[in-house]
């Protein structure tokens, strides 16, 4: 059998779908070869358990039916040239004077990058920030948007479990690849800590995991990135402040007025370090009864009455619903699992609203505390 002299540039053009490059830039394609009258492709791959290995072997299979893929893990020096390829590709082009990307940041921080950075917070916990990030997140991702989303809230980390993500992230020395689920990049503390360990840090400490999580990841450069950010106005809001100084803030609340004057206070804050505060996310905004009826269980007008306040818009009113919780418990986002709920329905109207926005324009060369 002669092998098709097309076929090896034509697998090395395979696009790996966590890293978003060629298995030729990745140097995750081997021989390929003749075995007695059959293809062998060989998958070089930097862990045994590679997450999208199948999806590989289909991609494969697709160019030469009937080829058998076999797989080998990379050795140290292969790893390395990984790590030094992903390093290179995620690096902004350095600053006068400097020569090496090692000494740049990463290029979706550049305040030309394309990249929109989207800080969720509140003022306060329980208002299902965390359900309105993971869901905004992957309308986003269904939109044709790519999307990372950035676990921050390091004392009650969720979103992994909320996502329904079943894969560790990838260490390759300094440099750790997020795990893909529903389309989305994520990260979190949650992946380095025992899910019942808690994180018991000053803020020096949080400051640097932060800023490794930020600037030692493969987000590439998102259209989106989505940070989960901790309740109230502590050191991780300061810290992400500093990292991420365009950082859009999106203030979530629930329609009772306790609420809407605690998030208030989140908002100023965000405005205080010069960030921009660009929407008011409504959950819980009521519930639907099985005979039609509308019930405002928390109250009503506490988002319109904030967004008025701050002189922004109210994006988006989420509804109420059990399928809302359960799904965050167990890991099936209700806009994955119920795409024509009302509640889905009006993540994807806000995933619509929050694009069409546009980035915010403003520019800080450094914190200022006023």
């Amino acid at each position: 059998m002669t092998l098709d002299p097309q076929l090896n540039s034509r697998l090395a053009a395979i696009r790996e779908p966590q890293l978003v490059r060629t298995l030729a830039e990745l140097g995750f394609l081997g021989e390929v070869r003749d075995d007695a009258g059959q293809v062998v492709v060989e998958l070089v791959l930097p862990v045994t358990n590679w997450p999208h290995l199948e999806t590989l072997r289909e991609a494969v299979g697709a160019l030469a039916p009937g080829a058998r893929v076999v797989v080998r893990t990379m050795n140290d020096d292969e790893r390395l040239g990984l790590r030094n390829f992903l390093r290179g590709a995620m690096a902004a082009p350095p600053g006068p004077g400097h020569h090496d990307h090692a000494e740049s940041s990463p290029k979706f921080l550049d305040k030309l990058s394309k990249t929109r950075v989207l800080g969720i917070s509140s003022g306060k916990g329980g208002v299902g920030k965390s359900s309105v990030t993971v869901n905004l997140a992957i309308a986003l991702a269904q939109a044709g948007h790519s999307v990372g989303v950035l676990d921050a809230d390091v004392y009650g980390f969720s979103l992994p479990k909320m996502l329904g993500a079943t894969n560790d992230p990838i260490v390759l020395g300094d440099t750790v690849i997020p795990t893909l689920v529903h389309g989305v990049r994520c990260l979190s503390m949650g992946y380095f800590v025992d899910d019942a360990q808690p994180v018991i840090w000053r803020g020096p400490m949080l400051h640097k995991a932060i800023e490794q999580l930020v600037t030692e990841a493969w987000w590439d450069e998102p259209d989106f990135l989505l940070i989960d950010m901790p309740p109230g106005t502590g050191d991780v809001a300061l810290t992400l402040s500093e990292i991420l100084p365009r950082i859009e803030m999106y203030v979530v609340t629930t329609p009772q007025a306790a609420a809407q004057r605690v998030a208030q206070r989140s908002a100023y804050a965000a405005r205080k370090l010069k960030l921009s505060v660009r929407g008011v996310i409504e959950n819980m905004s009521w519930f639907t009864g099985d005979d039609g009826t509308r019930y405002e269980i928390f109250g009503a007008g506490g988002g319109a009455q904030l967004a008025h306040e701050l002189g922004i818009t109210l994006l988006g009113q989420i509804p109420l619903e059990p399928a809302v919780r359960e799904g965050g418990d167990v890991g099936e986002p209700v806009i994955v699992t119920n795409p024509e709920s009302a509640a889905a329905v009006a993540f994807r109207l806000l995933a619509e609203r929050v694009a069409q926005q546009g980035p915010s324009r403003v520019y800080r060369q450094e914190l200022k505390l006023v």
